[in-house]
């Protein structure tokens, strides 16, 4: 390999390495650099827990004195990811523009922790800000959860097995809305049959081998009883994806539950990360139609 080229890779290597280090210590939140978007305030970062990964990060319109809450849950396979890079540069500027309060939460990571403690610390972040709402600038009473990937499989569990919103204080009624973006394990047992030798591995490690366990941890197995109120379901064109979505939103519909389905181009793990990537953004068609269904559950 000649100078230039070993150059080159260092140069990259070293981007790397520093872009998230700049992105947890004050690069504006929201600011894509292509001058289009809003930019938000840095955030707050509050631990709800006592584990290092129970943490978010926090953005509340200047001056909020009662914001409505959208919480994030990252994606990573169950055994990955971050609030510091595994979610939409654009978003928090987005919604923190419209008036929204915008909080990304780290959660405890399989296999240390399993995906039962992951959506308990969804349910334990959640009722922490809401215990604080006052003092945080929420209205505790308008609140959407959301995820990406594998955060969209626990927003989705959180929002139709009530159980892990009880154990932390808290009930259906107080979530007014569930955005799962681009997820597919909704219905486990049915995502485990039709996976490959790399996913199989990463569902088999987060779901185990118990037929019961793998169905306790499906919304679709849980959304014929009471659920949260409101869902929109957005994806990308996979194959799995639109299959478990379907099932999802036809299971939630006989539940009680308002069903919306946003379907967008994309599709392969390229679509996968796009949809997420540039959530937020307003050339991206998934934008508005976020927009409108949060102005509507809102409102509601």
């Amino acid at each position: 390999m000649n100078t230039a080229a070993k150059a080159l890779l260092a140069a990259i290597a070293l981007a790397a390495i520093a872009a998230p280090i700049l992105g947890q210590q004050g690069g504006t939140a929201g600011d894509t650099g292509a001058g289009s978007q809003p930019a938000a305030p840095a955030p707050r970062t509050i631990y709800y827990g006592s584990d290092s990964l129970q943490a978010l990060d926090l953005w509340v319109p200047k001056g909020a004195k009662k914001a409505p809450l959208v919480l994030f849950v990252h994606g990573g396979g169950w055994k990955r990811g971050s609030k510091d890079n595994a979610g939409s540069r654009a978003l928090p500027g987005h919604l923190v523009a419209q008036g929204y309060a915008y909080a990304s939460i780290d959660y405890r990571l399989v296999p240390r922790n399993s995906v039962e403690e992951q959506a308990s610390d969804v349910a334990a972040a959640l009722a922490y800000l809401l215990e604080r709402a006052d003092a945080l600038g929420i209205d505790r009473s308008r609140v959407v959860l959301t995820g990406h990937s594998a955060g969209a499989h626990l927003v989705a569990l959180v929002g139709t097995d009530e159980r892990y919103l009880r154990a932390a204080g808290l009930s259906f009624a107080d979530i007014d809305g569930v955005m799962p973006n681009d997820g597919a394990a909704y219905d486990v047992p049915a995502q485990m049959a039709q996976a490959g030798r790399f996913m199989g591995k990463t569902y088999e490690q987060a779901f185990g081998t118990d037929p019961a366990r793998q169905q306790a941890l499906s919304p679709t197995f849980h959304a014929a009883a009471p659920n949260a109120p409101a869902f929109l379901l957005i994806h990308v064109q996979r194959e799995d994806g639109v299959a478990q979505n379907a099932a999802l939103a036809e299971a939630l519909r006989r539940g009680g539950s308002q069903v919306e389905i946003g379907s967008f181009p994309g599709s392969g793990r390229r679509g996968h990360m796009e949809i997420n990537r540039k959530l937020g953004e307003p050339d991206y068609p998934a934008t508005p139609v976020m927009d409108a269904w949060l102005k509507k559950v809102f409102a509601g």
